[in-house]
């Protein structure tokens, strides 16, 4: 048990540690920033790492508690500076936010903590005026701390969107505990409730670039959600969508 929670802890630390602004990986991000974001927009979820944005750009910082609460949630975050949200929502519905008022939205490494990510899509697509940019960096599994995880299918992201993600939601928290966090079995009980009663924001979904590129294509095609795909990129171990909202 030493030795896998010695190999959980530091992989997550070299997954910290690789979102992390200065590093190499993340002049892409601020270069492909720099070819699309323009007007005002959002980032969701920005915690140690908010997106660099180019001159002349603004952007308001959203998350679904302050930065207190934050520090409580994500202990393992303590060195690192957070960023205080502008705006407290919900960052799967953007309630708070208006039909068609922004000029871009990012959410980077959010959509794997989202519980119903289609719905998650679909309300970042309504935020946004037409020809909006939604800027996505997605963790790819086989290079984070969720790598011993199976890949979420498409037919249970569907199933999550039709019925709503309850059905889903303590098994996500089971194989988190029992493939993330390495308890052993007669502990996964126990650590799935302590992270049920925490709220704890865990990578719900887990992709792969492939699994993720069809999930995009079955809302396009066959939900009919209005984005144009306009870049995929990997990014180390990201992938880096960005998405159109048409018209």
């Amino acid at each position: 048990m030493f030795f896998w929670k010695t190999i959980q802890t530091f992989t997550q630390k070299k997954y910290l540690e690789a979102v992390k602004s200065n590093l190499p990986e993340n002049s892409l991000r601020k270069q492909i920033a720099s070819r699309y974001l323009t007007g005002n927009g959002i980032e969701i979820g920005p915690l140690h790492s908010p997106l660099e944005i180019p001159v002349g750009v603004t952007v308001r910082y959203l998350d679904r508690m302050p930065v207190e609460q934050l520090r409580k949630q994500y202990p393992e975050l303590s060195k690192y500076n957070l960023v205080e949200p502008d705006i407290i929502d919900d960052g799967e519905t953007l309630a708070s936010i208006a039909d068609a008022s922004l000029d871009f939205v990012i959410a980077n490494h959010m959509i794997e903590h989202c519980q119903n990510p289609i719905f998650s899509l679909k309300n970042w697509l309504r935020t946004l005026k037409g020809s909006g940019i939604l800027y996505l960096a997605i963790p790819d599994k086989r290079y984070t701390f969720d790598r011993d995880r199976p890949v979420t299918t498409l037919e249970h992201l569907v199933q999550d969107y039709a019925e709503g993600p309850a059905w889903s939601k303590k098994s996500h928290f089971e194989e988190w505990s029992r493939l993330v966090s390495k308890v052993s079995e007669n502990e996964v009980a126990l650590k799935t409730q302590e992270l049920i009663d925490k709220n704890y924001s865990i990578h719900f979904h887990v992709w792969t670039q492939f699994e993720f590129l069809e999930l995009l294509l079955h809302c396009k095609k066959k939900l009919f959600f209005p984005l144009e795909i306009e870049l995929i990129q990997k990014n180390e171990m990201e992938l880096i969508v960005i998405c159109r909202k048409i018209t």
